[in-house]
């Protein structure tokens, strides 16, 4: 399918609506408990049952308009449907909350093997959104695997160490506002090495 330009507003809301919608329905539920089939849930677990789906179809209907998904939003969704299908069928949490650690883990371990490889994958994935020289990339692909590092590390201190609530605010507020002020930050970098500067 050919790819084509999705507004950005429809893009953003496709991909965090549900992380929203999972924050509101939680803060709304959370010291609410629910017997299913004679097992006793609590609010994440069944708002985690309901987020699956969601998060499926909104990233169906991003494909639908835009014609393609990203690696790194596959790689989400299967990790949403993994982390999140053992939180349900075992009744436990932790799965879920652990799913960003493993993400991110992920993504660092990838983009450091390119880099071992000489390479940056980051460029294939990435290179139609932010035209840079090769040398530009390099450094992009270094610093986003040491960020990935760094907000795996967070995310598993959150979960561990503080509460549920905590757990829920950091990964619907502090980890989308990190990855724009990741970006952000780059902007001498994406100067430096700008294609339209070297020609």
């Amino acid at each position: 399918m050919q790819e084509r330009h999705v507004h950005p507003l429809v893009k953003y809301g496709l991909e965090l609506g549900p992380v929203l919608a999972f924050f509101v329905a939680y803060i709304s539920l959370r010291d609410a408990r629910f017997t299913v089939g004679g097992t006793e849930y609590e609010a994440f677990i069944l708002i985690t049952a309901a987020f699956i789906p969601l998060m499926a179809a909104c990233m169906g209907a991003l494909w639908l308009l835009s014609g393609r998904l990203s690696r790194m939003q596959l790689v989400t969704l299967i990790m949403v449907v993994v982390f999140g299908g053992l939180t349900v069928w075992l009744n436990d949490e932790r799965f879920f909350m652990m799913k960003p650690t493993v993400v991110y883990a992920l993504f660092a371990a990838v983009l450091g093997l390119g880099l071992w490889r000489g390479e940056s994958w980051l460029q294939v994935v990435m290179e139609g959104m932010i035209p840079l020289q090769r040398e530009g990339w390099m450094v992009l692909t270094r610093r986003l695997a040491v960020f990935f590092l760094i907000l795996a590390a967070s995310n598993e201190t959150v979960w561990r160490l503080m509460s549920t609530d905590a757990w829920v605010t950091f990964r619907t507020f502090v980890l989308p506002t990190a990855f724009i002020a990741f970006f952000i930050s780059q902007h001498k970098l994406f100067e430096r090495y700008s294609i339209d500067e070297a020609d």
